[in-house]
């Protein structure tokens, strides 16, 4: 994701962690680490990171634009996609052109389809402004999905994460009616790594990080920032997993997550 966040707090409480997931056990206070796909530079050393450490994610993915390849779904880095499922990962969708919802639009006619106006980010119709009809968002969240499901042979959760995390309720609605739920992240959640690092430096974000993140959050982060100039991965990934699993926490997957459990089971996941 390209997108740049002006305003970090204004961002992290976009998406506050809900109740349910805030219990924990006397043995685990867990969280829920996700990526979403970027240029997929860091990605060999966040796959490293997590298998150290035994740590199990989940990825949010779209076919993005990537520093070595034919995009992050494409076939250079299907191998890799390959490898993190036979380690327990789990994948959703991200929309396959990382589109971003701009605005609900008014049907073409009184009680018609929904419609929205969309900005993707990758892809052929990159930058531009298009209408798009809840047919068609759904069939790009199908699209990014269905890749996945090629790639690793195994099922993708029924969820997907918007790009920059925009919604509304008329495009929550609508993904849900093709199966598709949303997840955000929780406040503490928004690790910060597509900040800019000459104002957010990676051992503020990580100090905030371990000073912020409580039992049943959600946390994101990304494959690669184009725009941040020192990169967050390499510099805090191993140090915030280290930090939390030292104070007790552990790393759960979305599959185990109590506000989707539900929803999973109920649509096949």
């Amino acid at each position: 994701m390209r997108v740049l966040i002006a305003c970090f707090l204004i961002a992290a409480a976009a998406f506050p962690a809900s109740a349910s997931a805030q219990k924990a056990t006397e043995s685990c206070k867990p969280v829920y680490l996700t990526f979403d796909t970027g240029h997929m530079g860091v990605a060999p050393l966040v796959a490293d990171v997590l298998k150290q450490r035994g740590v199990r994610a989940t990825f949010f993915a779209a076919q993005e634009a990537t520093k070595e390849g034919d995009g992050t779904l494409g076939r250079h880095w299907a191998p890799w996609w390959k490898a993190r499922a036979a380690e327990g990962h789990e994948f959703a969708s991200h929309t396959w052109d990382h589109a971003y919802w701009q605005a609900d639009l008014p049907p073409a006619q009184p009680g018609g389809e929904a419609r929205f106006r969309i900005r993707p980010s990758s892809g052929a119709q990159s930058g531009k402004t298009l209408t798009w009809t809840a047919a068609q968002y759904c069939a790009n969240l199908q699209l990014a999905a269905d890749r996945l499901v090629s790639i690793t042979q195994r099922k993708v959760l029924p969820l997907f994460r918007a790009a920059g995390g925009k919604t509304s309720p008329k495009l929550l609605a609508a993904a849900e009616g093709c199966g598709f739920k949303h997840v955000g992240w929780a406040p503490a959640g928004f690790l910060g790594d597509e900040l800019p690092s000459s104002q957010y430096p990676n051992d503020a974000l990580l100090k905030k990080a371990l000073q912020d993140i409580r039992p049943g959050d959600i946390l994101m982060a990304h494959l690669g920032i184009w725009s941040r100039q020192d990169p967050w991965a390499p510099a805090v990934l191993a140090p915030l997993v280290e930090g939390l699993q030292a104070r007790g926490f552990c790393f759960r997957t979305l599959r185990e997550h109590p506000d989707y459990q539900g929803w999973i089971a109920a649509h096949g996941g």
